[in-house]
Order: C-alpha cells, then structure tokens, then sequence
C-alpha cells in the first residue's frame, strides 16, 4: 500500500487495479423503404471478455483479457424465431466497419461508385438493402482493429494468432447469444477475406466448444487455400484461379456486352482447368513472368502465350499500363 498527498489530503492506494467494466449504449431507431418500415434498436460499445485462470494446478477465477467493440442491431418486436447473424472483415488486422457500413448494415457510407466516386467528406444514408430487415445483425471488431483492444496491463499479440483471434470471437458470439437469449435463433456468419478462414474455423469451434450450431456461413471473397491467391516461387494455382477474373477485366475495358463477357469468363476457365497438367499452370506462369521481363503481353511466341492471348486478350492501352508498371 502506498500513501501520497494530494491537497493536503492523504490518498491511499492498496494497488488494486479497478477492473473494466462493459461500456454498452442503447438508441432506437426507425428505417423503411417501399411498402415497408422496421424499428430497432442499436446496442454499440465494448463488451469485457474473460477468460478462467488456472494458477498453480488451481482454479483462480475468471480475469478479463480483452475489451472488444461490438455493433448490434436488434429489430424491435422481434421473437426468437428471428435469425442472428455475425459478421466480420478480414486482413487479418481489418476492423467489421465495411460490411457494416458498406453492406449489410442499416446505414451506409455515400461514397459513390465505380463511375462516380464522391470526395470526402462523406455523408451517411439509411441502407434500404440491409439485412436488417431479415435478421439481427451484429458486427465484431477482432482483436487490435476498430475499437478493440486488450485491457490494461494485457498483451494484444496473443490474439493476433490464427487460434487465439478465433477464439476470441467465439467468445464474443457465446456471450451475445446468452444475454440476449438468443439461443434457439437461427444463427449465420458472415464473413469477407480472412473472415473467411476465421468464419469456416468457427463453425466447427462454436460447436465442439460452446455447443453452438450455426445454420449458415457467408463467404465473401473467400480464402480457405491461401496457397491459391499467393504468387509465390513455385506456386502456379494463383495464375490458374486468377486468369478468369483477369479475362472478365479485359472484357470490360473493350466494352464487350454481358454475353461476351460470360462468354470470355467461360474459356478461360476452359482454358485453366481443361489444359495439361501441372503444364497448364506452370505455362501461364511462365507467360506472366516473361511479360514482365519483355513489358508486352506475348502474342503468337509460344503455344501458351498465344492461346491466352485469345482467351484473355488485352487492349492497347491495358499493354502501355502494364510496360509503365513494370519498367
């Protein structure tokens, strides 16, 4: 215990360490779009998870390790019957605020779109495409983004791991679910990126753990190989899964019609996955590779090279873009 002085006044302090507490806040509000209007409530903040502490082969209690924020939205006048879903971005280091204000919340960021980005600042506007109006939502920020972080005297890299953040999490979902009383809703995930990887390892962690089964998962943008989206040495799958999107892209800056285009995806994949293999991939590395070095698309130099320019051809332009790049 220590003694100090503070106006003359004698202060002690017995070191203790005032423990954290929930910091929830809880508005009302209303959004409708034609033919229909749904109230509901919003409950933001931070939410204390604990976990049970075993000292010296004994049990010590539970201690708080993490403070994490969460953005609920809970339709008013709903029953249990009512779906839940848990959604979250990826990185892994991305907070959940773009499927929240991007996409499946209530409110949304006015930033434009492709053709016609707005400048900042930027406004917000009711979501009449939220899923609100079929589900309660409830968007978590993991470990370290948004508005998370570990307690006081807490280490935030112990969740930075694949195990621990999904755990973490999971937590976060067993807890909603309890206090809200929610357990027999239908409930879903939603997850984009690396919310991906983290939404298919907690399908199978809420169940064996907590004895939580989900009744869906959304994969946005998935990534459950990352050996599939990685250009590494030696590694060809990225070139093969990629040269759809690639072959859709030229597509578009030619100006070709939807049917064009889809026909365009299809001999790509055609050209992907019906070709000899490992040859196929190996092939289409090595003209990536040597574009790069030559700062053109081959066109009619090899076998390879000349079947992809007919499957994903590439305007002029598009081939003065890519010499700028790489020189």
């Amino acid at each position: 215990m220590t003694t100090e002085k503070v106006n003359d006044e004698k202060i002690e302090d017995d070191g203790a360490t005032e423990q954290p507490t929930d910091n929830l806040v809880t508005t009302t509000h209303t959004i409708s779009g034609p033919g229909w209007e749904l109230e509901y409530e919003t409950i933001t903040g931070t939410m204390v998870i604990n976990e049970e502490l075993v000292e010296d082969e004994k049990f010590a209690g539970p201690k708080p390790k993490a403070e994490v924020f969460v953005a609920s939205y809970v339709a008013k006048g709903g029953d249990g019957e009512r779906p839940v879903l848990f959604a979250f971005n990826g990185g892994p280091g991305s907070s959940s605020v773009w499927l929240h204000l991007g996409l499946f919340g209530p409110r949304r960021v006015l930033a434009g779109d492709v053709d016609d980005p707005r400048t900042a600042p930027y406004g917000l506007a009711d979501n009449a495409e939220t899923l609100l109006r079929y589900a309660d939502l409830v968007f978590i920020d993991p470990m370290t983004t948004g508005y998370t972080r570990a307690v006081v005297g807490g280490k935030p890299a112990e969740y930075h791991g694949y195990t621990r953040d999904r755990d973490l999490v999971g937590e976060v979902i067993r807890i909603w679910l309890g206090r809200h009383q929610r357990w027999l809703s239908p409930k879903f995930l939603a997850g984009e990126s690396y919310g991906t990887t983290r939404a298919a390892s907690l399908a199978g962690h809420l169940v064996t753990r907590h004895g939580i089964a989900l009744n869906g998962i959304i994969l946005i943008s998935a990534v459950l190989d990352f050996g599939t989206v990685r250009f590494t040495h030696g590694n060809d799958l990225p070139y093969v899964h990629f040269l759809p999107t690639y072959a859709a892209t030229a597509a578009y800056h030619q100006g070709l019609s939807t049917g064009e285009v889809e026909e365009r995806i299809g001999r790509s994949r055609t050209f992907c996955h019906r070709g000899p293999r490992p040859s196929a991939g190996k092939g289409i590395a090595a003209v990536g590779r040597r574009a790069a070095r030559a700062r053109e698309w081959p066109v009619g130099t090899d076998r390879v090279g000349s079947r992809l320019h007919r499957t994903c051809p590439v305007p002029d332009r598009a081939q003065a873009l890519l010499r700028r790049t790489v020189a």
